[in-house]
């Protein structure tokens, strides 16, 4: 089981994580987060089901947002994803998830992955903006760059970061967006 803290630089937030093994085949992360950005004050609790080879199987997000409560809830069935019980094929064929106020879901393709160095490989992903309650696919690449720092890169909007992690693949430093500050 590993404890962390994220501090958000840019959504002024505090994440208090979770991970923990739950069998042989599956990994459950928990986490809250609180901040405030712009106009929102928010929290987050969001929960994780990985398998062994880090691809989401399920999640769970519930927020309050300036004291509206909202609730996403996606399972991968097979191939096809369920979002509060609505399937969406748009969605289809996608193994990881990026929400949008933590650093966490950059671990998920970052151990998956599993990439030599300067071989770049882009994957799809389902981009969960909280803040805005907006879900949509996007296309995303990550390059090694060293042992343990990998170039991230937004396809749709050249976006770019150099993110260093540790040895399980957790973000370290994410430029001007998260930081670690506290483990166990």
């Amino acid at each position: 089981m590993k404890t962390l803290i994220w501090q958000g630089v840019l959504y002024q937030s505090l994440e208090y994580f979770n991970e923990q093994t739950k069998d042989e085949n599956y990994i459950i992360v928990e986490s809250k987060i609180i901040g405030c950005y712009e106009d929102k004050i928010y929290a987050v609790d969001y929960s994780i089901l990985i398998d062994k080879n880090w691809i989401v199987q399920n999640f769970l997000i519930k927020s309050e947002i300036n004291k509206v409560k909202t609730t996403l809830e996606g399972k991968r069935n097979q191939n096809q994803w369920e979002f509060n019980n609505v399937i969406n094929p748009e969605f289809n064929d996608i193994k990881f998830i990026d929400i949008s106020l933590t650093p966490f879901t950059n671990t998920l393709p970052i151990n998956n992955l599993q990439l030599k160095e300067n071989t770049p490989k882009k994957i799809d992903v389902i981009y969960i903006d909280v803040l805005n309650q907006h879900i949509r696919p996007v296309q995303q690449q990550y390059t090694k760059t060293a042992s343990n720092k990998y170039l991230y890169e937004n396809i749709e909007n050249d976006f770019k970061a150099e993110i260093s992690v540790d040895n399980a693949g957790l973000v370290i430093s994410y430029p001007k967006l998260f930081e670690k500050i506290a483990e166990l």
